[in-house]
């Protein structure tokens, strides 16, 4: 029975969910960790160049991976044939990969896994089992939804999300620097979680954005970095009609570049150091990781961001 009266909870706009036919969960590698346990895959084909926290579920469970090499256009270098019990791990690169991902989801069917994180608005392939997490689109400290036929024979209880907002909030009432140190240590709070069901807090969040809105603006953003940045950009990415990207890759031979913007306060990630571990010298991912600008296009910002950017590279 829901209490009535008392103190005010945190005021969220009650709007609609973008995936509501998804399995809700708290993390998009606990999404990869569901699948693995349902389907049994003996091993599974997975890129170099992915974030490390792909390979936590792999060692949690014991199923075995080999990586494979991409090429410039962030498609798979290799030619891969699976066994039954195989399946190959796709990442729809900054959600600029669509196409292809249908392409392969043909090619390779069921046993084709489809890693979304960084693709939110990217439409599920049914029979796919697919993937997506919040945090990379939105404000919000947790949340992954999963799409999968694949039925768990094991207990999921709800997560709870109150005590990972403060980077949030310190973000909006200190800036940006403030709340850096309370991010990271959120980060690491969500690394060894087991499989929780999306916390009531999150779930709201989530309802409460402008899907559409978000949507617009980073087409927008996007499309006018591109017009400037396309010639002198080493890849070559165009934006789809449907796609909806995460951020703008601009790789580079200016190995100081990056360093250059975050001296701007332009705060550029690196995706994934981890990779230098994992590669040879002489790789393309390597190059990726040194020397892509993944320049933030994202719903907060407008052309005068973008263009502040551009002087910045073009300077």
């Amino acid at each position: 029975m829901k209490p009535i009266g008392g103190y005010f909870s945190l005021e969220l706009l009650q709007g609609e969910s973008y995936h509501p036919h998804a399995i809700a969960l708290n993390t998009g590698r606990n999404c990869l960790e569901y699948i693995l346990r349902c389907r049994g895959y003996r091993m599974v084909y997975i890129p170099y160049y992915t974030c490390e926290v792909v390979l936590e579920p792999f060692h949690k469970l014991g199923v075995s991976y080999v990586y494979y090499h991409i090429n410039k256009q962030l498609e798979i270098a290799e030619d891969i044939s699976l066994s039954e019990d195989e399946a190959l791990l796709y990442t729809n690169y900054f959600g600029l990969k669509q196409a292809y991902v249908e392409k392969m989801a043909k090619y390779y069917g069921k046993q084709f896994i489809v890693d979304n994180t960084q693709a939110f608005y990217a439409k599920p392939i049914a029979g796919v089992d697919t993937f997506y997490t919040c945090r990379k689109f939105f404000g919000v400290p947790d949340g992954a939804y999963l799409y999968t036929d694949a039925n768990a024979d094991f207990e999921i209880e709800q997560d709870v999300s109150y005590d990972r907002v403060s980077f949030l909030m310190k973000r909006l009432d200190l800036g940006a620097e403030a709340g850096y140190a309370d991010f990271h240590e959120q980060s690491k709070r969500l690394v060894g979680q087991p499989i929780k069901r999306m916390s009531n807090l999150t779930e709201q969040m989530m309802k409460g954005i402008d899907y559409r809105s978000v949507a617009q603006k980073r087409r927008e953003n996007y499309k006018y970095l591109h017009q400037h940045l396309a010639e002198t950009n080493q890849l070559s990415l165009e934006l789809d009609e449907e796609a909806i990207p995460m951020v703008y890759p601009y790789l580079t031979k200016d190995e100081k570049l990056k360093q250059k913007l975050i001296d701007e306060r332009i705060y550029v990630p690196t995706y994934w150091p981890n990779v230098l571990e994992w590669s040879e010298e002489m790789d393309l991912e390597r190059l990726l990781v040194r020397n892509t600008c993944f320049l933030p296009m994202d719903q907060r910002y407008g052309i005068g961001e973008m263009e502040r950017m551009i002087n910045v590279i073009q300077g």
